[in-house]
């Protein structure tokens, strides 16, 4: 660190009782009290250099003998006011980047300027400032950092502004070089800065435009996550409870507004994950509509590189008692929906918009298995998110149906009713031959789907007979969804090689059900059998409508098949 010496003259200020002198055969006659520190001293040495004493001494010229020129108000203190008397006495002062912005303020403030004397110390450190501190990186923050106690009177003297454009400019032109080191070496530096000095220099050295987006978005980063607040609801509030929580949001919402306004508007040069803890940290700090909304579209745009804990958003009132904020996901979820509605301009993108639909359908049916073991989340409002998104998304139902099987198990206060609304958003001919398995002998599933998922298994084993039909087209590919690998969770199709088991089961269980009046339509529609289908594919693919029906159907299919074999 650079230091400045100004002055040869030992120091000869001394304290009696309580009060600040200088020693000297002239006696002193000159009163002076900067907020609580009195001092006796002379006005020769100190009035030819401060015409703010000059002033004072004027306006007291018919007072009392022991008038006391009062400064209450003058910046830096007792400490800088000495610091500027000694230097009026001719006694050595050391300055440096930790002191010369109180001085320099206080010596503003006593107008030591040319106009007083030539040379003055308003000139010596501002000459100081331009030759050394403003030449060093370290000096330079560090300076900058002291102006934040007397913003105005530093704006007035240009020391922020310049201290800016050093730090701005050393970043920029060294950008080139920072190959030979880490590439953001100075993210870290300016993460200590406030918000409005971090924000001034970002600006700058965005519109400089030789910064890659990758490394402005980097230092975004490690700015946020050092003075916004953890997104963990106990993290968060005990961040609030060491200040004034009113004042301390306010401060990091502004916050939250200007680190959003740095953000590249090029998709993917910030992360989704980054810009979902934005999200998160927005919601908990309550901030404007408009900024979560921009964080929404923005994520929409590339939700497909989220992951299920990105999606996890902590609910933004502590009196909420569900463990997610599932409203803030299903708006994410719109604006991406929303943004594929917009016409493809060329074959690749649309190849390219099908693949991401696919992908987010993945997120969202895991999503929805990690917020279906929370036991106040409303059954609606995993119905909405599921539903929102586009059956062609989703090839097969393995996921969903993990879903709705978690959220029965932990919640088995539902009623039959709701059961059944609940399983209405699964497809029971996209189950792989696992998931089909597992359903089959889940016992929390309402009776009419585990015997839909039988129906379709002995369909599918009818079709690998070979001594069936040739089906047209559209129908095969309505039954023949494939055998995917067993998925975990004790999935396995192993059981499936005795199908009686289950079915003597289900006729168990269909003495404790009553006959339902509302059953569903047939699951294989009745228009996607053309009328040149024979009686035996009709009668195949057709379900009564009744689950004591759907067991006799069944059973005869299996004494068939068995017979077959």
């Amino acid at each position: 660190m650079k230091f400045m010496k100004l002055g040869t003259r030992p120091d000869t200020f001394f304290t009696t009782e309580s009060i600040r002198s200088v020693s000297s055969e002239v006696f002193t006659d000159l009163q002076i009290q900067v907020q609580d520190s009195f001092y006796r001293l002379h006005k020769f040495p100190l009035l030819s250099k401060c015409l703010l004493l000059q002033r004072h001494c004027s306006e007291l010229k018919d007072a009392a003998e022991h008038a006391i020129i009062q400064l209450p108000d003058l910046p830096g203190g007792a400490e800088a006011f000495e610091t500027c008397a000694k230097f009026c006495y001719g006694i050595t002062i050391t300055l440096s980047a930790l002191n010369i912005v109180p001085v320099w303020c206080a010596a503003e403030y006593l107008q030591m300027n040319e106009d007083a004397e030539r040379g003055n110390l308003a000139r010596k450190l501002d000459s100081f400032f331009e030759s050394c501190i403003l030449r060093r990186w370290k000096d330079t923050l560090v300076t900058l950092q002291s102006t934040r106690k007397y913003p105005p009177l530093c704006e007035e003297l240009g020391i922020t502004a310049r201290c800016v454009d050093a730090v701005a400019t050393a970043i920029v032109a060294n950008h080139p070089n920072s190959k030979a080191g880490p590439r953001n070496w100075w993210a870290e530096s300016i993460s200590e800065l406030g918000s409005d000095h971090y924000w001034r220099i970002m600006v700058t050295i965005k519109s400089a435009g030789v910064v890659s987006d990758e490394l402005i978005v980097d230092a975004l980063q490690i700015y946020a996550w050092r003075w916004l607040p953890d997104t963990s609801r106990d993290g968060y509030e005990s961040n609030l409870a060491t200040e004034d929580s009113s004042s301390e949001s306010r401060r990091q919402r502004l916050l939250m507004d200007k680190i959003v306004s740095l953000l590249p508007t090029e998709k993917g040069s910030a992360s989704c994950s980054f810009l979902l803890k934005l999200l998160k940290v927005a919601n908990l700090l309550n901030a404007s509509s408009s900024l979560r909304m921009e964080l929404r579209r923005r994520i929409g745009r590339q939700l497909e590189e989220a992951s299920v804990d990105d999606l996890l958003i902590p609910p933004a009132s502590t009196s909420n008692d569900a463990l997610y904020d599932v409203d803030t996901v299903m708006a994410v979820l719109e604006e991406f929906l929303l943004q594929g509605q917009s016409p493809p301009t060329s074959p690749p993108r649309e190849r390219l918009r099908c693949c991401s639909t696919s992908r987010v359908a993945k997120l969202i049916d895991g999503y929805l298995q990690k917020i279906a073991r929370d036991k106040n989340l409303p059954m609606e409002k995993l119905i909405a998110i599921a539903e929102a998104v586009p059956d062609s998304a989703r090839p097969d139902h393995d996921d969903l149906y993990r879903a709705v099987d978690i959220y029965l198990r932990a919640h088995p206060e539902l009623d039959k009713n709701a059961r059944k609304q609940l399983c209405r958003i699964l497809d029971c001919r996209k189950l792989s031959m696992g998931a089909c398995a597992h359903a089959a002998r889940n016992e929390v599933l309402p009776l009419r789907v585990v015997v839909q998922v039988l129906f379709f298994e002995q369909a599918r084993a009818a079709l690998a007979g070979g001594r069936v039909i040739e089906l047209p087209g559209k129908v095969k590919a309505l039954l023949a969804t494939g055998a995917a690998a067993p998925p975990e969770d004790g999935w396995s199709i192993s059981r499936l090689k005795c199908p009686s088991t289950k079915l003597v089961t289900l006729k168990m269980r269909l003495e404790e059900e009553e006959e339902d009046d509302d059953m569903d339509d047939d699951l294989v529609p009745r228009d996607a059998l053309t009328r040149s289908a024979s009686s035996r594919l009709r009668a195949l693919c057709f379900l009564p409508r009744t689950p004591k029906r759907i067991i006799g159907k069944l059973l005869a299919m299996n004494r068939s098949l068995s017979y077959r074999h």
